[in-house]
């Protein structure tokens, strides 16, 4: 749906809440498109509403089979007080409901690069778990080879020059040195196992599960 479709429908229920509750319900939609516009001025709105039906609710008296003429009176006034409402209500709902929501805000790009290297990082490590001879082809995890695939900066601890790993985890060197050298026993099995076999600082522990992929 695109966002013109949107504005133009979003607000579809303000009109029959109106109309079906006689405009007892009519403050109803003005609060919640106050809310949605961020707009304290259309609460004013709302709070004349419901100030007008607790009027109306107040001065209309009880039913008789034979009401007197200050009983017709309020009766009337109490209508004519109802069907106003419903009636300017529903014309100010009608435009309303076609401004109430605004496009949304344009996402930071640099917010939005993240976001999308998240997901590439994900799908290169659903790809290299599925695939490992392919993710090798593909050079996933390795910044440090020429390559045409984006793996979102994944680096891979089993291969990956400490150079590589220093870079893409922004690690110290010297850090970086120490998962080279555990791996020279053997190779790892999941990311987790280097801070097993290394004495790596707490602090590089996330970037490292972030960006790090073991093939």
């Amino acid at each position: 749906m695109t966002t013109s479709t949107r504005s133009r429908w979003t607000g579809w229920w303000y009109l029959p809440v109106t109309i079906l509750s006689l405009g007892l319900l009519a403050w109803v939609p003005f609060v919640h498109a106050a809310v949605r516009l961020r707009r304290p001025r259309i609460h004013l709105w709302a709070v004349l509403y419901f100030a007008l039906m607790v009027f109306v609710l107040v001065v209309l008296p009880p039913y008789t089979e034979t009401p007197t003429p200050a009983e017709d009176t309020r009766a009337n006034l109490g209508v004519a007080v109802i069907l106003a409402v419903a009636g300017v209500a529903s014309v100010q709902q009608f435009f309303l409901r076609r401004t109430r929501t605004a496009p949304p805000p344009a996402e930071d790009p640099a917010v939005a690069r993240v976001k999308a290297a998240r997901e590439r990082r994900g799908q290169a490590r659903e790809l290299a778990a599925n695939d490992p001879a392919m993710a090798r082809e593909l050079r996933i995890g390795r910044p440090d080879l020429p390559r045409d695939y984006d793996d979102g900066g994944l680096v891979d601890l089993n291969a990956a020059p400490a150079s590589a790993i220093a870079q893409t985890c922004a690690l110290d060197p010297a850090v970086a040195q120490q998962i080279v050298d555990a791996r020279a026993g053997a190779r790892f099995s999941a990311v987790d196992d280097v801070f097993a076999l290394t004495e790596l600082p707490l602090d590089a522990w996330d970037a490292i599960r972030e960006r790090g992929i073991v093939i």
